[in-house]
């Protein structure tokens, strides 16, 4: 062994092994570590150790591992500790303890991981309200690209819940400081909340009573939007419903704008 071998701090010999397949050299050098209480390094190691023993297929000793980096409510080693706990629960689908460490990653307050716990949050919430909670706390958690993917998920999750409006003002809060490259997707999914608002519109104007041209032209654009939504069905029943209205005027009306495509 050199004299600059000896010299090498021990956290990097434990990577270089690790990085060599050498687990088990890695392990014995990390658990080292990891057990001084006093150490500098003990929050680092520990999180490497979790690393690497789950590398070598000891999930519940990586758990221990990650259990002790996180004690030591270290900034950036406690907040890792937590996700790597974290997202094994959540592959194995063990969501209540999942929740549990992504909020731990809430409790060490690390700014750069904060976002992306957010956003597990929304992943496992069992209630719309919990969701939508934690999608709009992922985007004002100040990381522009997350914030804008949360904006996404917002505006899909309420438009499934007949809510285009309020998907509409997500995006458009979210496009007001959203990163160049996220714009287009963020505009593209604003037409989309207004085209469900404009088919919410066309139907309300049809259940609305209006006069037979303007039913008839809402029956139109209705049946002519909902296939952008790739709503086929929905449309061939908004035909129907004007083709064989017992208002015949409106019959008529609906069955000239239908012809045009004859």
């Amino acid at each position: 062994m050199t004299f600059s071998e000896l010299e090498t701090p021990p956290l990097d010999t434990a990577r270089r092994l690790a990085e060599d397949g050498d687990l088990d050299g890695a392990a014995a050098i990390l658990s080292r570590l990891a057990a001084d209480p006093e150490g500098p390094d003990r929050a680092q190691a520990a999180v490497g150790l979790a690393v690497v023993l789950e590398e070598r297929g000891d999930v519940e000793a990586a758990r221990a591992a990650a259990r002790t980096a996180l004690a030591t409510g270290h900034p950036e080693y406690a907040a890792q500790a937590a996700c790597h706990l974290a997202q094994g629960f959540e592959r194995e689908g063990r969501a209540e303890q999942a929740r549990a460490a992504w909020q731990a990653v809430l409790g060490v307050g690390t700014a750069a991981y904060v976002p992306l716990a957010h956003l597990a949050l929304a992943r496992l919430a069992t209630s719309l309200e919990e969701a939508e909670a934690e999608l709009r706390a992922a985007m004002a958690a100040g990381d522009g690209q997350i914030g804008a993917h949360a904006a996404r998920q917002l505006a899909d999750l309420l438009m499934e819940h007949d809510e285009p409006g309020m998907a509409a003002d997500v995006l458009m809060e979210a496009l007001e400081s959203a990163p160049e490259e996220d714009v287009p997707g963020l505009r593209v999914q604003l037409g989309i909340a207004h085209l469900e608002l404009a088919c919410a519109e066309f139907a309300d104007t049809v259940e609305g009573g209006a006069d037979p041209q303007t039913s008839a032209l809402a029956i139109e654009l209705l049946a002519r939007t909902l296939p952008l939504r790739g709503r086929e069905e929905d449309a061939e029943r908004v035909w129907a419903y004007g083709l064989e209205h017992e208002d015949e005027s409106l019959a008529a009306e609906v069955r000239l704008r239908y012809d045009r495509d004859a």
